[in-house]
């Protein structure tokens, strides 16, 4: 029937623009070469080379003929679907290239053939399928108006060789992908439209097949799960869920065969929760027994470990109270039902066992929570109040649920959980603090008085003893709120404020909790100072601990930031504590104990920051509250005191790590935060830090020591007793850096843009620095003037003389690349920054530019062969004539530019 001559779809339909080169050699020998290497060349690159070929064969005029060919019953299932996908490709992507009248032809060759596939290889047929539904959805409904109705009546005629059974597997098949194909199918907006409607009624000639196969008693399993996966199918489409009543009730008696529970689960799922179904509500109001029917078979399934049977009903369950929470609200007379869904839900939220490893059902609950509460708190308050006195109840419990599935483990049991579990575990506990921090908008303070009384008892009843993953669940449950809640109104902190060094942690978990906790209470301590005693304590002991690193500096941080004011008296001792753990974590240079010291780094930065209050009041313009306000600061800085205890320490973590390029940064940090707070008070440490930075910056240079150095030039460069070693550094770092500019600054694009921020800090406040012999201006002239850094350089051509014999022997290569940028080389976006060297030059150089610019512009062609000599005159005499004006300099660049790019009065230059 089928044969390569056996299709009347030839090469003459193609349009030659889609005639590969190499077209001859896809012959249908070639194509399954081809297949070969792909699936079995051991070579990848052959493997590759082989793909991209074939993908060239499938959309090539010679598809329609080999597709055929590769189709024939002695070729292997491999080379037999590469024939159904290249057939499907060709209607799919090229349809305006089949004639009209060639349709009806292709039609009965797909019929023909996946009536042959019914009893062949599965993945054939499948891709057979979809060929043939995209043909029906390019040819509905005009040209093939009863597309599913004739796939029917096809399937449905005696006197085939296939038996039935195969023959409606196939059909069914065929009925699946036609809704899939539509989803995923190229059809212009125009069309989806009308191909829509036409599916839609069509589903009239679904309906009564379906519900006649999963009906009978006699129907095999796999016809009743094909049959069920049909409907999943269709009811993406949002076929009327009242048109689909008596399918779902099949649907759920299917739940009780586990060989069509999957299949059952998701046809029911896809039907509820179509936004559509909600215009239903008879039909709704029917499904909601039918769920709650299903709660004994969950009971079993839970005791008995199954877990894909809980799953599938919670799905069920979720589906049905998510999308449809409010109209099942609506419907007050039958409250009840509802509330047993709820509870039905409740009971899925709190499936006994361990997520991810012991279960995996509960976080599909989660989001049902929230658009129940949602829907609960949109109702006007007359009604709200009616709904929050039968739901607040509920959302308690839920609270109490939620925080026994957040605790962790037993400690044996966690440790053999693999680092995946644990990540899982970690985001799920994170999702549920956001559904507690959501709750408590319904449940408000009475939730952290709940959380409160609990934690007391657990604490202070000596007679049973308390599992450390109780409480930490209970604190969390407190940080959840504490972190996005404002809880300063709250009477219940103090008391937990109390409670919390009656602790025994024992635990890493544990603490890293209450490390958390207290951080998030950081601005209730800042209105209580006097609790900072009973907390900090706590918090410095755990800085010890390289587990706990991130919580407790995180913690100490937020502390440092939100009470400042209170801090001093502290300060001392938290330096010690720094120092303590420093000194420990030094001896032992591994790339743990490396995270743990760039963490202490990390807080004393901090710490530099809040201890000085005075100037921090002054930058920011605001000042302390009357009740908090300071006496004037007498003795040295604070941060002096703090920072020459450091020192050396700082300067020894640096002997050990000077290679690391993190702990180089977070060293950079704490210098950079105290330089910008002490000011000229950092004057005792100037010598040290620029012989440090030096070492730094020759060992690993890095944009941050760069930018250091800016700040002690920007603040000592111009006082005489701290020239010398801010020169010395100067020099040292301009010639570490103008090695790796050698090497390829393209590497490096922070130290670059570090650099030239440097070499114009230094012209601008110390152009002297450029008079040094140890210095390299012609070097330094080059690499500015390769990244366009002259505004700062120019100006010092008459008072520094390196740098105007520089300008003398280098300025008209200067000029050039400036005018080669102009001349169309670089963006246009960059021509302000081009005038604005040629301003410069113009101002500072003028003798020097009037014969470079000549001399320059008398070149044929250049900067471009668009601009005629009378241009490039006029062009250089306005330039000259601007020595005042930069914006008119800016302007004559401009339009000089769009010369030169051949788009001076264009649209498109207008619009730039």
């Amino acid at each position: 029937m089928f044969g390569c001559s056996g299709s009347a779809l030839t090469a003459s339909m193609e349009t030659p623009a889609r005639t590969a080169a190499s077209t001859a050699d896809f012959t249908v020998d070639n194509v399954e070469k081809a297949l070969h290497q792909l699936y079995y060349d051991p070579n990848i690159e052959n493997k590759n080379l082989a793909q991209k070929w074939l993908m060239q064969a499938q959309i090539s005029p010679q598809a329609w003929q080999f597709c055929w060919a590769l189709l024939s019953p002695d070729k292997v299932p491999e080379i037999q679907y590469f024939g159904a996908s290249a057939l499907h490709t060709k209607i799919s992507r090229y349809w305006s290239d089949i004639p009209a009248e060639q349709y009806d032809s292709l039609k009965t060759q797909l019929f023909s053939q996946i009536a042959h596939f019914a009893s062949g290889s599965k993945i054939v047929l499948t891709r057979l399928c979809v060929a043939l539904a995209s043909l029906a959805l390019n040819t509905m409904p005009e040209a093939w108006p009863g597309a599913v109705s004739e796939m029917v009546r096809v399937f449905q005629e005696e006197g085939s060789t296939v038996d039935g059974r195969a023959r409606c597997l196939a059909l069914l098949e065929l009925l699946t992908v036609l809704p899939e194909e539509f989803q995923t199918s190229r059809l212009p907006q125009y069309r989806r439209g009308q191909v829509r409607g036409a599916l839609g009624r069509e589903w009239a000639f679904v309906y009564p097949l379906l519900q006649q196969l999963l009906r009978q008693a006699d129907s095999p399993a796999p016809v009743k799960a094909r049959a069920l996966k049909c409907l999943s199918s269709w009811a993406l489409l949002d076929v009327p869920l009242s048109e689909s009543e008596g399918l779902l009730e099949a649907g759920f008696s299917a739940l009780n065969d586990p060989e069509l529970f999957d299949a059952a689960v998701e046809a029911i799922v896809n039907a509820i929760s179509q936004p559509d179904s909600q215009r239903y509500l008879n039909t709704l109001l029917k499904l909601v027994p039918q769920v709650l029917q299903l709660q004994e078979q969950l009971r079993e399934a839970v005791q008995n470990g199954d877990m894909e049977t809980s799953h599938g009903i919670c799905r069920i369950a979720v589906s049905l109270g998510e999308n449809h929470s409010r109209a099942l609200l609506e419907q007050v007379e039958h409250w009840q039902s509802f509330l047993a869904l709820v509870n039905m839900i409740m009971f899925c939220t709190g499936i006994p066992g361990h997520y991810p490893v012991n279960e995996t059902t509960s976080s599909l609950t989660l989001t049902f929570w929230y658009t129940l509460q949602d829907d609960i708190m949109s109702f006007e308050a007359e009604k709200q109040a009616v709904y929050l006195q039968v739901y607040r109840p509920v959302y308690f419990q839920l609270v109490d649920v939620l925080l026994h599935k957040a605790q962790f483990p037993s400690d044996e049991e966690y440790a053999s959980w693999s680092s995946d579990e644990k990540e899982q575990f970690r985001i799920y506990r994170v999702d549920i603090s956001d559904t507690l921090m959501y709750v408590y908008e319904m449940l408000g303070a009475e939730l952290l008085s709940n959380l409160y009384d609990k934690l007391g008892r657990l604490l202070t009843n000596a007679d049973q003893p308390t599992s450390w993953q109780h409480t930490e669940a209970l604190l969390y449950g407190f940080q959840s709120i504490a972190e996005t809640i404002d809880v300063n109104y709250s009477d219940v902190i103090p008391g937990l404020i109390g409670l919390i060094p009656r602790i025994n942690i024992n635990n890493v978990q544990l603490a890293d909790t209450v490390m958390f906790t207290i951080g998030a209470l950081a601005e209730w301590l800042a209105d209580h100072p006097v609790m900072l005693s009973s907390v900090l304590p706590l918090v410095l002991q755990a800085l010890g601990n390289p587990d706990l690193s991130i919580s407790s500096v995180s913690t100490l941080k937020k502390i440092c930031r939100e009470c400042r004011y209170d801090l001093p008296p502290y300060a001392t001792n938290i330096v010690a504590v720094s120092q303590e753990v420093l000194i420990k974590q030094i001896h032992k240079p591994n790339p743990s104990n490396k995270l743990a010291i760039i963490h202490i780094l990390g807080l004393l930065s901090n710490l530099f920051t809040t201890l000085d209050i005075t100037k921090q009041e002054e930058e920011s313009g605001e000042s302390a509250p009357p009740v908090k306000s300071t006496p004037p600061q007498t003795g040295p800085n604070p941060v002096v005191v703090v920072l020459q205890q450091v020192f050396a320490l700082i300067h020894t973590v640096l002997s050990k790590w000077l290679n690391d390029s993190q702990v180089v940064e977070a060293v950079c940090a704490i210098f950079e935060k105290s330089v910008k707070t002490l000011l000229h008070e950092f004057a005792p440490m100037v010598s040290q830090l620029s012989e440090m930075l030096g070492q730094m910056y020759s060992t690993i240079p890095q944009a941050s020591a760069l930018d250091l150095t800016r700040q002690m030039m920007h603040i000592f460069a111009s006082e005489t007793d701290h020239f010398p070693p801010i020169k010395a550094l100067f020099e040292l770092v301009t010639s570490v850096t103008l090695t790796i500019f050698q090497q390829g600054p393209r590497d490096h694009p922070d130290i670059v843009d570090s650099f030239m921020q440097l070499q114009a800090q230094a012209l601008k406040r110390k152009p002297d620095l450029f008079l040094s012999e140890n210095l390299d201006v012609k070097a330094v002239f080059h690499c500015v003037k390769t990244f366009v850094v002259q505004t700062e350089l120019l100006p010092h051509c008459g008072d520094v003389p390196p740098i105007g014999q520089v300008m003398q022997e280098e300025g008209k290569l200067l000029l050039l690349a400036v005018l080669e940028a102009i001349g169309g080389q670089s963006s246009r976006s960059l021509m302000d920054q081009f005038a604005e060297v040629l301003f410069s030059m113009n101002k500072h150089c003028f003798s020097l530019l009037t014969v470079w610019l000549k001399e320059a512009l008398q070149s044929p062609g250049f900067p471009s062969s668009r601009v005629s000599d009378e241009q490039k005159d006029t062009f250089s005499q306005q330039v000259l004539r601007e020595r005042v004006n930069k914006r008119r300099v800016k302007d004559i660049v401009k339009e000089f530019t769009l010369v030169c790019r051949g788009l001076h009065g264009t649209e498109y230059a207008a619009e730039y």
